[in-house]
């Protein structure tokens, strides 16, 4: 491979959530391990690996100008985009006016909702559910209607349409949030399924919010489907939001976008983004995202994806030949593996709080799944180099499969 993704990383003492964090956010960050453990960070949805190299040169050479006044939008900023999405996603006819900024999906997300849903109003979202939507949710005064989703006979997750269309018609919903791939099952939607999906949205008029931010960690063997390309009603219907967040690794600089086709909900979610005065684009972030979608940029997100795939096909086999009760199916997108372990526990008595706290012990920094709206479940993160990724299915099947 051209770019290093054996190497971890020193994320220690850098103010990093993954690592500094452990012990010290009660509730939420896993504990820190035993003595004669190090911790292999598996529960933040950033990665271990340094990001694409033009970026830190980038912001490095803007930051040696001494000036950081006010400015707009550097000249390609939007055709590094409108280019991006083109060569990653099929997308033609994109305009920088269709484009619009946001510090992060979820405030994009508040501000799409707060026009489509009136305060209380309901919200169709497919669980398990990424914990940043059901807590954003909670948070703005929207009533999130949760629609479980189910295996099919090969374990693969689905998406129920009768369950999703019997709520829609019982709660009167008109908007939901759709996540393309999902987060935290990784499922790249096929075609078919959008399809399905968009129609039954068109048949009871409801927009949709479509979380888009992992679409360029796609593993081998899938193809991110944007939802706004599979109708014309689609495109008229969907708030896609995208970020070079996930993709890179640059959780920390706070930059993400929205591509509305319909003019009319371009110009409601706009005015409603704008009323804090707060959500626009710092001078750093804004030519971190051009780097990112510079020229080499797509060959480094290739062999990430590369990476990701031998990590995530060795974990599920892993899994399966040491703890075949824990339920798992081989992600399909993002660097997110999401574990059912009910099975495993009633067959040894064991609570979740317990499991999550033995691997925690042995320094796995694994994540609670329950805040994802599914009990007894576990979500780990990937994104680490292989031989850290092995080591900590090591350490599980020793000290906590075994016992």
């Amino acid at each position: 491979m051209k770019y290093d993704f054996t190497t971890l990383p020193d994320r220690r003492g850098k103010d990093a959530v993954a690592l500094d964090g452990l012990g010290k956010i009660p509730g939420i960050a896993p504990e820190a391990p035993a003595e004669g453990f190090d911790a292999i960070p598996m529960w933040v949805a950033d990665m271990n690996f340094v990001t694409f190299p033009r970026i830190p040169e980038a912001i490095i050479a803007r930051a040696k100008h001494p000036a950081y006044g006010y400015f707009r939008a550097a000249e390609g900023y939007y055709d590094r985009i409108i280019d991006w999405q083109r060569k990653r996603n099929g997308t033609e006819g994109l305009l920088p006016e269709y484009i619009g900024y946001h510090n992060g999906v979820l405030g994009g997300a508040v501000s799409a909702l707060r026009v489509l849903c009136p305060q209380g109003g309901p919200v169709l979202i497919n669980v398990p559910a990424y914990m940043g939507f059901l807590n954003m949710l909670e948070d703005n005064g929207f009533r999130a209607v949760r629609s479980p989703m189910k295996r099919d006979e090969s374990g693969v997750w689905r998406m129920d349409f009768d369950d999703m269309e019997e709520k829609i018609r019982e709660y009167h919903i008109h908007a939901a949030i759709l996540c393309a791939p999902h987060n935290p099952c990784g499922r790249v939607w096929e075609r078919r399924e959008l399809e399905q999906l968009m129609e039954l949205y068109r048949r009871y008029d409801v927009y949709v919010i479509s979380d888009e931010i992992w679409s360029d960690l796609i593993l081998e063997g899938h193809r991110h489907i944007p939802a706004q390309s599979v109708s014309e009603d689609a495109k008229m219907r969907t708030v896609a939001l995208y970020s070079v967040t996930k993709t890179f690794n640059l959780g920390g600089l706070d930059i993400s976008y929205d591509i509305i086709w319909n003019p009319r909900l371009r110009d409601l979610v706009r005015a409603e983004a704008k009323r804090t005065r707060y959500n626009a684009t710092n001078v750093l972030s804004m030519h971190a995202l051009m780097a990112a979608y510079s020229p080499g940029g797509d060959e480094w997100v290739d062999e990430l994806c590369c990476t990701l795939t031998g990590n995530a096909v060795y974990a599920v086999r892993f899994l399966g030949e040491h703890a075949p009760e824990i339920r798992t199916s081989l992600p399909e997108g993002t660097y997110m593996l999401f574990l059912e372990c009910g099975e495993w526990l009633r067959k040894r008595e064991m609570t979740l709080d317990a499991l999550l706290r033995a691997g925690w012990k042995v320094g796995v920094a694994w994540q609670d799944g329950t805040a994802f709206g599914w009990p007894d479940s576990i979500r780990m993160n990937l994104a680490l180099p292989y031989e850290r990724v092995k080591e900590a299915f090591e350490r599980l099947e020793k000290y906590v499969f075994r016992g």
